[in-house]
């Protein structure tokens, strides 16, 4: 019998002995249930953290036995553990012996969509994405740091060979170098906003040849499919969204702040936006309307401005 090729879901036949086929028919066979995914048994583990049923301090079950019980991989079950420990939920999730329950769990206990800084939300949800057989990543933002630092994790994965991908699809949309920028800006204007535009370049220029460089040596290391885009944008945005799969947004503001830097042997005040600190607010495509829409509509702005007012970026100074 020949297995599905589909790899982005895994189908498993096992058969009993005693339950042989009888004039080729299984007589022992059952529906088998829906496959979960690894955040609808994130959010099946919290709600137990929630209602006390898992105590602080307490070991969870073995990842195999989350996995029988839930009926999925233990894949999965390890993605979900993670998720909770990221939350703050969880710890030794790492460790050989099974998962605790954190000891201070009633001072955090955050919901499935509740906001989290860019640098704790959003490696694992990058890494989530990489376990698909196509990957596809659409971002828009101002350097590319943020995104650059997530892409460590699911390329350790991918190197550990725990994840495979076959292709992988990334298009980011950066600022043109050709524009004023609504920031970062010196405060006081004048001839320093050339070295404040310069520093804000070599930035750009450089997490997005990081960016392009990791993610094409996959190429010649694994043999994945892999395809790195950059666009230039006619503004400075004043948000910052990633787009994962085409099933997830992910949404935050540049928020500004007043603050101090040493460029070229020269203290500058300036005005600029800390990206890896914007609060990351995750939606999701599913049975929520209002996720469902936003994910569609960003989806929809993203290609108009890909396709229209943006131009080619060479990352070059």
């Amino acid at each position: 019998m020949e297995l599905p090729k589909d790899g982005a879901k895994l189908y498993c036949l096992v058969v009993d002995a005693k339950h042989a086929a009888v004039n080729g028919r299984n007589r022992s066979q059952r529906p088998q249930r829906p496959q979960r995914s690894h955040r609808e048994v994130a959010d099946a583990l919290r709600s137990r953290i929630r209602s006390g049923e898992l105590q602080p301090g307490q070991r969870m079950p073995t990842q195999a036995k989350l996995a029988d019980e839930f009926g999925v991989e233990r894949g999965a079950v390890r993605q979900a553990l993670r998720i909770l420990q990221s939350e703050h939920l969880l710890s030794n999730v790492s460790k050989g012996s099974p998962a605790t329950v954190a000891q201070d769990v009633d001072k955090t206990l955050p919901g499935p969509e509740t906001p989290q800084p860019t640098m704790v939300a959003l490696a694992p949800r990058i890494a989530d994405a990489f376990a698909a057989q196509h990957v596809e990543i659409d971002a828009l933002c101002l350097t590319a740091v943020s995104l650059t630092l997530a892409m460590g994790e699911p390329l350790r994965l991918i190197h550990e060979g725990r994840l495979k991908p076959a292709k992988v699809d990334v298009r980011v949309l950066l600022p043109s170098r050709d524009i004023d920028l609504a920031f970062p800006v010196p405060v006081d204007g004048g001839s320093d906003d050339d070295l404040v535009h310069e520093r804000w370049l070599a930035q750009r220029n450089a997490q997005g040849q990081v960016l392009r460089h990791n993610l094409l040596a996959l190429r010649a290391t694994h043999g994945i499919d892999v395809h790195v885009t950059f666009r230039a944008l006619p503004f400075t945005p004043p948000v910052k969204l990633y787009l994962l799969n085409g099933a997830e947004a992910l949404f935050a503001y540049y928020t500004l702040t007043r603050r101090g830097e040493e460029i070229d042997h020269e203290y500058l005040e300036m005005y600029d936006a800390e990206g890896t600190q914007s609060m990351l607010f995750p939606f999701e495509q599913g049975p929520a309307l209002r996720d469902t829409t936003f994910v569609e509509q960003s989806h929809l702005w993203f290609n108009a401005l890909w396709e229209t007012i943006s131009l080619e970026l060479e990352l070059t100074s």
